[in-house]
């Protein structure tokens, strides 16, 4: 037995309910989450927004979360007050992401709803962040694996649950279709619903919960705190400054040419990443900002290479969640008209699907567990993302659209595979000590790829693909070919192999 091991001061096991009642939060968190995603798209439709311009107006999910997550996770590592560590960020989220669902099917013009946009994803954010953590805060090593497989249990009975709710609506009798410029009472009731869910899921955590108080959760075994890089100074300016001028030099390059304006975003992550570096050189170590861009310069090898995985991966998704709606409307329903009964039966199908893929996802989940015992973590990962670039390439062949459940069906393996076995990859590489700021800083490589899906996925359909809404999925589905290839070059841990089975494993 190790040192660590025969430890006296370790936590405490918890029984199932009391994971239970730590996750049950995440319930309302995807619940709302799931809503914006089966449904943002045709609201903007409805208001007047081309197809073209939609991923320009998606923007706001991403870009929020790059700003907050690591903001959220370096307060939160630092907070205590009355109701702990992480808590107060669920309630508070939760809060805002309420009066944003109920504000949102309300939109009078496209400009306030991208507004409440950014708002509904900034307040999810603020919940969902400290989620993560607040599992390595409240359990032992041995039981991680269990909270984090409660999260994705709850994160696929809410998105099927939201998925279905305008569909259900329909079939009791709630108008589905509105005038112009209107949001039908099915979309609207769903998101009443919805904001009742996630405050009343997010409160019972609130209140069934407990975490330690900051002198005993560091008396707790932590993790080796990885080790910092040396601070050039002069050097980080340099570099900023050399990231911001390419970063001018795309931008003077899209306006000369006359290109889309979504492209102006990939200028601007550049120079943002420059200015960034640039602003360490000037900062005083120790602020919260030096902290974050040092324990980025620190992240494990393991980080960056599954990087590269979460780019494509994520750049998929996100392909997946602003373009099957138009796509499925149009090819598989014939309709772009946002007014017209086919238009809704489509968009109403497409909250079907999206509730199957996490349905799907759920049943994934069952088998990924004997899957990765027999092929390890990489091979399972890339398996399963195959699937999903097949079932995304699949919805722009078939024509039944009853048959695009089977699309989905690849889509949920890919989707409970990239929930899951990322963060079990890169499980030994984190310091527990600073959970909130590292998963905050694993957020970039989900938020970056879909900045750039915003900004490329507009101009490639307009200019290469006439429009056509569907080749945006097969780009997606190539995306995640291209994520189940890379993830061969990140290395397996051997103790993360098996996440499922690791409490028996130290038995």
């Amino acid at each position: 037995m190790t040192d660590r091991q025969s430890a006296p001061n370790r936590k405490p096991q918890l029984s199932f309910w009391q994971i239970w009642n730590m996750c049950f939060g995440f319930l309302g968190i995807q619940f709302g989450f799931a809503l914006q995603n089966a449904n943002v798209s045709r609201i903007f439709q409805t208001l007047g927004a081309p197809i073209d311009d939609i991923p320009m107006l998606w923007i706001a999910a991403p870009l929020t979360g790059l700003i907050v997550q690591p903001i959220v996770g370096y307060l939160s590592d630092r907070t205590w007050t009355g109701l702990g560590r992480r808590r107060p960020y669920f309630l508070i989220g939760a809060v805002l992401a309420t009066l944003a669902l109920i504000a949102m099917p309300n939109s009078p013009t496209l400009w306030i709803a991208a507004g409440l946009l950014w708002i509904l994803d900034a307040s999810i954010n603020i919940s969902m962040e400290p989620f993560r953590a607040f599992v390595g805060d409240q359990l032992p090593q041995q039981q991680r694996a269990s909270g984090y497989a409660m999260q994705s249990f709850f994160i696929g009975v809410g998105s099927v649950i939201a998925s279905l709710l305008p569909f259900a609506l329909a079939h009791f009798g709630v108008g589905n279709t509105a005038g112009p410029g209107e949001v039908p009472d099915t979309v609207r009731y769903a998101f009443y619903f919805g904001g009742a869910v996630l405050l009343l899921s997010v409160g019972w955590t609130v209140l069934r919960t407990r975490e330690y108080p900051p002198a005993q959760l560091h008396a707790f075994d932590e993790a080796p705190v990885l080790a910092r890089p040396d601070r050039d100074r002069v050097r980080c300016l340099l570099l900023g400054a050399s990231w911001m001028v390419v970063g001018g030099i795309v931008a003077t390059t899209i306006s000369m040419l006359g290109w889309d304006k979504q492209l102006y975003v990939l200028a601007a992550l550049i120079a943002a990443f420059g200015l960034a570096l640039a602003l360490r050189g000037v900062v005083r170590d120790g602020g919260g900002f030096a902290s974050v861009m040092d324990d980025l310069a620190a992240m494990p090898t393991t980080m960056l290479r599954l990087a590269v995985v979460q780019f494509f991966s994520w750049f998929a998704l996100f392909a997946m969640w602003i373009y099957t709606t138009p796509a499925v409307t149009q090819l598989h329903y014939h309709s772009s008209d946002t007014a017209s009964a086919a238009y809704n039966e489509g968009a109403n199908w497409v909250g079907v699907l999206f509730a199957a893929y996490n349905g799907f996802a759920a049943l994934a989940a069952i088998v990924i567990p004997p899957m990765t015992r027999r092929w390890g973590l990489r091979w399972s990962h890339l398996f399963n993302v195959f699937l999903g670039g097949a079932g995304l390439i699949s919805i722009a062949l078939i024509r039944d659209p009853q048959w695009l459940l089977l699309s989905m069906l690849g889509v949920g393996f890919a989707w409970a595979s990239i929930l899951s076995l990322p963060y079990a990859m890169l499980s030994d590489s984190v310091p527990a000590a600073k959970m909130g700021v590292f998963m905050g800083i694993f957020n970039f490589f989900i938020v970056i790829p879909q900045l750039v899906a915003a900004s490329l996925l507009g101009f490639l359909l307009k200019h290469l693909f006439g429009g056509q809404p569907a080749m945006a999925l097969v780009i997606g589905g190539v995306s995640l070919f291209l994520a189940g290839l890379c993830v061969l070059w990140v290395r397996e841990p051997g103790q993360a192999a098996q996440p499922i089975d690791a409490a028996q494993a130290r038995a």
